[in-house]
């Protein structure tokens, strides 16, 4: 059958959204939408991985780096407020990325991510930054925790 996907991408999602509300499920291309939807999933891991970056590389610049300013400090904290509740929401809208093993493969992620993003940030040395999470995923979202400096 051949099919808008790969000359039209934007044209095949529109024919297969009307074939579907037209219920004409012959005309469906099912491998292909099967691979998008599999991907929208994916897509979703990826958003809520970024999001727990973004707050484990504030809370690893809160940790780690001594010399900053109040105007640093209070926008990383700000950050991290906004991201966690982000998260939260996330979490409540898809449940089903609370699955181990989704969350371990999230959590693993997130944590070079946002440990790449402070080294990168702060320029300060690579091995000041905990290899390994120094963060779990409850700590990380609880709008009460704040690392001590040096923890790690």
């Amino acid at each position: 059958m051949a099919t808008h996907y790969d000359q039209d991408f934007f044209t095949w999602t529109q024919e297969q959204a009307d074939a579907l509300r037209a219920r004409r499920f012959e005309t469906l291309d099912l491998a292909h939408l099967a691979d998008e939807i599999e991907d929208m999933g994916r897509s979703e891991q990826r958003a809520l991985a970024s999001r727990l970056a973004i707050i484990v590389a504030h809370l690893l610049k809160l940790q780690v780096q001594t010399e900053r300013t109040p105007t640093n400090e209070k926008s990383w904290r700000n950050s991290v407020a906004t991201q966690r509740r982000q998260v939260q929401r996330y979490l409540r809208k898809n449940p089903g990325l609370k699955k181990p093993t989704i969350l371990i493969e999230v959590l693993e992620s997130a944590w070079d991510d946002g440990r790449d993003l402070a080294i990168r940030e702060t320029g300060l040395d690579p091995d000041r930054f905990p290899v390994k999470p120094a963060y779990s995923l409850d700590q990380l979202i609880d709008d009460g925790y704040w690392p001590s400096r040096d923890q790690g």
